[in-house]
């Protein structure tokens, strides 16, 4: 019971402290991952660099799915971070043999002493959870440690005896011990808490190295579970990826396999360990972390050069379903649930939020041509098309709404959740604009219907508002997309102060032409439906715009 608590306890201590820095880091860590993957090598140092922070290749593997989902990495730059990850998880397995030949104690209490400190102090939470996190995990190792020396395992001969009766020349031995370590990181979904447990057998010296290896070499594919579990729900892309890491890890498992007993001694010559003699199991440890380091490096040497060919292999796995029919997929980047990072899955709520401010747009454009439409036929496709597009706004609405409410639920950083009460109000001001061109589709509809024409003086005042309102929609399609501090929010406010100011001319217009009987008071109330309604389209507009500079 000892030895599962301790267990628990580092998988505890290894999720509370990846949380805590990516809580932490969060933006820098995005930032990090979308602009430092121009090539394979800066890809592959980035996954390596973000994996060693954060000390959890799943959440950078599950970040880079994510980024994917998003549209903000290739697939092929999201090969590279993968390799990196799987260098950068090595750290882990070092601090783990550190665990068995150094007392941490001396580091364990003090950094709870001042994790608690921190946590009271709301402003350096994130720092204590860290903290506490990283105590929990070398407490959980000085656990691991005395609970495997009291199991007292090696004078154990039913145990012994178990672990000697398998051939470690024969490689089906080594191929049932690595199902054996693929299936129990794939079940407890930790590839930590398999390394700790072959580290706590082979220091014991009950477990042969070459099997200890074995297992090690099936944590690294059962670790990948993770990714693909969390990609089942995402897009195409998003599941190429996940499926990407397996097969680089699978690729990685063969060509080992194919040369398994001269690596392996290759890497035990370098720690100075004999696998012939045997003994010496307080190096054992060691001897799991070099292999563990030797095996990822070497196969991200061998396999960076070979992305493109990896790309073209997980597409060819997972092909483009030629039936898919993209136009009745109203969301491009989230498919399902939030991801399993949800400081990422709001990256994938704002470049949908983003598309869905370029779908208003083009709603607008068609009321646009709606307007200046004389054939009858193309009047009515345009009116129905606007129709067909409120309804999915509508559904667009609903949609991110309840996406960014699931992600809501988990634990955030407070920058995160102002982001997402942002995010909330921009799609509730997004489908507003849907409302105000469907009003204008009517209101032309009605025009058309009662056989009212407008003066050149009214249709000129009306294309004037309407280039207005067009520049607006750019505008705020600009901001959507990109980083805040690239624009200016005046810019926003000076279109809607002109629209602002032509709507109070033009009423004042209305009233006296209606005066002087230039056109019937019918005439004249539509006209000023019109015109109030982009005017007031252009104040959900600057609510957009607001929103998205934090307003």
């Amino acid at each position: 019971m000892k030895l599962l608590g301790a267990l628990g306890l580092l998988i505890f201590g290894m999720r509370t402290m990846s949380d805590a820095l990516q809580k932490m880091a969060g933006p820098q860590l995005r930032h990090m991952l979308s602009r430092m993957t121009t090539n394979r090598l800066t890809g592959m140092l980035t996954g390596t660099m973000v994996t060693c922070a954060v000390q959890s290749s799943s959440a950078t593997t599950v970040m880079t799915v994510s980024f994917v989902a998003a549209g903000l990495l290739t697939l092929g730059q999201a090969i590279s971070v993968i390799m990196g990850a799987n260098i950068g998880t090595t750290l882990t397995a070092w601090i783990m043999s550190l665990g068995y030949n150094v007392d941490l104690t001396n580091i364990v209490f003090p950094a709870f002493v001042a994790g608690i400190l921190l946590i009271y102090r709301k402003r350096h939470r994130y720092v204590g959870d860290f903290l506490f996190g990283i105590a929990f995990m070398f407490w959980s190792l000085v656990m691991l440690s005395s609970a495997g020396k009291e199991l007292d395992l090696e004078h154990n001969k039913a145990v012994v005896a178990f672990f000697a009766s398998f051939d470690t020349s024969s490689h089906l031995t080594i191929l049932a011990f690595l199902g054996i370590g693929t299936l129990i990181t794939c079940i407890v979904q930790s590839s930590a808490a398999v390394m700790a447990i072959t580290i706590l057998l082979c220091s014991t010296g009950v477990l042969p190295i070459h099997l200890g290896i074995a297992l090690v070499m099936g944590e690294n594919i059962g670790t990948t579970a993770t990714a693909n579990l969390a990609a089942m729900g995402a897009g195409l892309e998003a599941r190429r990826a996940a499926l990407a890491h397996l097969l680089f890890n699978v690729v990685g498992v063969v060509w080992v396999l194919c040369v398994f007993y001269p690596f392996v001694n290759g890497v035990c010559r370098i720690v100075g360990y004999d696998a012939t003699a045997g003994g010496q199991a307080e190096r054992l440890p060691v001897v799991l972390a070099m292999f563990h380091t030797c095996f990822n490096v070497t196969n991200t040497l061998l396999l960076i050069g070979l992305i493109p060919q990896l790309e073209r292999a997980v597409r060819w796995l997972l092909p483009q379903k030629p039936d898919s029919d993209k136009d009745n997929q109203y969301l491009q980047y989230i498919q399902a649930g939030p991801m399993a990072t949800p400081e990422i899955a709001v990256l994938q709520a704002q470049k949908e939020t983003a598309l869905f401010a370029e779908r208003m747009r083009d709603m607008f454009l068609t009321v646009e041509r709606q307007m200046s439409e004389e054939d009858n036929k193309a009047f009515e496709a345009c009116r129905e098309s606007i129709e067909r597009e409120e309804g999915i706004a509508d559904a667009m609405e609903h949609a991110i709404g309840r996406y960014l409410e699931a992600v809501s639920n988990d634990h955030l950083s407070d920058q995160t959740k102002q982001k997402i009460r942002q995010m909330m109000r921009e799609v509730g001001e997004l489908e507003s604009i849907g409302d105000a061109c469907y009003k204008l589709s009517r209101t032309l509809a009605r025009q058309r219907e009662t056989e009212i024409n407008f003066t050149t003086t009214q249709d000129n005042r009306l294309k004037q508002m309407t280039a207005l309102t067009k520049e607006a929609l750019n505008e705020m399609c600009k901001v959507m997309h990109g980083h805040r501090n690239e624009h200016d929010i005046r810019e926003t406010y000076r279109i809607e102060n002109e629209a602002n100011l032509l709507r109070n001319k033009l009423k004042s217009e209305n009233i006296q032409a209606v005066n002087n009987h230039e056109y019937d008071y019918t005439t004249g109330t539509l006209y000023i439906d019109l015109i109030c309604e982009m005017e007031r389209l252009c104040d959900y507009i600057v609510n957009t715009v607001e929103a998205r500079f934090g307003k």
